[in-house]
């Protein structure tokens, strides 16, 4: 579904992805870890297009999208959690729903049934200014945003960051849900290795802006945990 090649990525004079090249298959659920600093977050960027390639490509489908504006991204199948959830909290909910609805490729204007189903919480509050909720149900309306534009793609950064235990066991388990029944790709950013390995099919680990280690979670040992995670 998404393949990174080669891909070099710098801040001024700091060179923060070297020839960095991955894949992440369809339908799965793909996590990028790494301690603080490696490059994930960077990466993500990359792929949603905020931030500039030196180097190297990226595709969607077989179909590159390196050459296109941040703006075309979610046409061409992202969704996007950025870390920090970034609602507008002077919205409501439906509001903050309604705002991708220009891009879906289908006809209607409403927000489809599937995001109240998967969340009813935010049906409950639809009428709630976005910026009165809990972290969790924000967190949770990231996610709906994301996918009212119907991405082939899902890029979520660190989703369970600051979220009470309860929401975070929810948000793996709605990942689990778009993986099974709506086929979605999803490429996770993620630190807390319980989720990880209850909700990831496979994982891709850098150190320094390289790829240091990947494959199905079955293989993600506690030496390599050791050697890249462990702070």
């Amino acid at each position: 579904m998404l393949l990174v090649e080669g891909v070099n990525q710098f801040y001024g004079e700091s060179h923060t992805l070297w020839d960095l090249s991955m894949d992440v298959p369809e339908g799965e659920c793909t996590v990028l870890m790494g301690r603080n600093g490696v490059g994930k977050t960077t990466l993500m960027q990359c792929i949603m297009g905020l931030l500039p390639l030196k180097s190297g490509e990226i595709s969607i489908g077989g179909q590159r999208i390196s050459g296109t504006s941040t703006e075309q991204r979610p046409r061409q199948g992202i969704g996007y959690v950025p870390q920090g959830r970034q609602i507008f909290p002077l919205l409501t909910v439906e509001e903050n729903l309604q705002v991708g609805l220009p891009i879906r490729k289908r006809n209607d204007r409403k927000i489809p049934a599937f995001i109240y189903e998967l969340f009813p919480v935010l049906k409950e509050m639809k009428s709630r200014l976005g910026g009165d909720l809990s972290g969790g149900q924000q967190q949770q309306l990231a996610i709906a945003r994301a996918l009212i534009v119907d991405p082939k793609l899902l890029l979520l950064d660190e989703p369970t960051e600051g979220i009470q235990p309860s929401i975070v066991n929810e948000i793996g388990e709605i990942i689990q849900r778009l993986n099974r029944e709506m086929g979605l790709t999803v490429l996770l950013v993620e630190q807390k290795l319980h989720f990880v390995r209850n909700f990831g099919h496979r994982y891709c680990l850098l150190d320094r802006g390289r790829v240091v280690a990947k494959g199905g979670m079955e293989t993600l040992t506690d030496d390599i945990v050791d050697k890249y995670l462990t702070v």
